[in-house]
């Protein structure tokens, strides 16, 4: 094989083998970009949401047909009876979703009945850490409540398991709650609590405030530069490479015979 087919192997591997990085990076920005209109047009849907006034809780025969994409965060006002039943605590580190809720502590849930449906289970509100007092216990009789549709979270391999002895849990997943603590069919979402606020104020109930984060563009701007820095990288290299292979300049100094 000669220098100059084993060169422009060279040339066409390299230039291959950087056009394919250039296009996964490009496509990778691309994605962020998209993500990022995707993103802004959850968030106005989630402000919309949260900006209406309350409307009636949806009738259970309804309740299967809900879905978190066009239900999550819907303000419902509705009547409700909760049950003597054993509560659960869910911990947190902080909420991104209650600005109010900045330390450590636990949501109280508790299952509540509502005509014609299966039971109900309420997020109550936030309990901090280390709190020594008494926890309002949930009214009896007939409550008028007002919150926000949620839906349960997802298990991951990094969350640790429930505490059934202490009825703690990690993640907010009202239909393990139920089976471990015997309260019966729930509904496939619960509700985050906004009012009324308990006599004392714990649980602490409250509206919400979902601030979604936004690195996109960022994510974008660095997908899209590193895929400039490759581009300009194999345009130096070929340079580099051609003048190398350039034949010498004349010797004008050579002597003849």
């Amino acid at each position: 094989m000669t220098a100059s087919s084993h060169r422009l192997r060279r040339i066409v591997g390299l230039g291959v083998f950087s056009a394919v990085i250039v296009g996964v990076l490009l496509s990778l920005g691309v994605w962020q970009l998209q993500r990022r209109v995707a993103k802004h047009l959850l968030m106005a849907t989630l402000h919309e949401r949260l900006a209406m006034a309350p409307v009636p809780l949806p009738m259970p025969a309804q309740w299967p047909t809900l879905t978190q994409a066009h239900d999550e965060f819907r303000r419902v006002t509705f009547s409700a009876v909760f049950k003597p039943a054993p509560d659960a605590h869910v911990f947190s580190s902080g909420s991104a979703v209650r600005p109010d809720v900045t330390t450590p502590g636990v949501w109280v849930f508790a299952p509540a009945h509502v005509a014609d449906g299966p039971e109900l289970v309420i997020n109550r509100g936030f309990v901090p850490e280390g709190w020594q007092g008494d926890i309002t216990p949930p009214p009896s009789g007939a409550a008028e409540l007002t919150g926000y549709i949620r839906f349960p979270e997802t298990e991951g391999m990094l969350i640790p398991h429930e505490d059934r002895n202490k009825r703690l849990w990690f993640l907010r997943d009202q239909q393990s709650m139920a089976r471990v603590l015997g309260w019966g069919d729930v509904a496939p979402f619960y509700i985050d609590l906004e009012s009324p606020v308990p006599a004392n104020g714990l649980p602490k109930p409250g509206p919400l405030n979902v601030h979604l984060k936004d690195d996109h563009m960022q994510y974008a701007i660095t997908w899209f530069g590193l895929a400039a820095a490759v581009g300009i990288a194999f345009a130096f290299w070929l340079v580099r490479a051609f003048a190398e292979g350039a034949p010498p300049p004349p010797d004008g100094n050579r002597r003849h015979a």
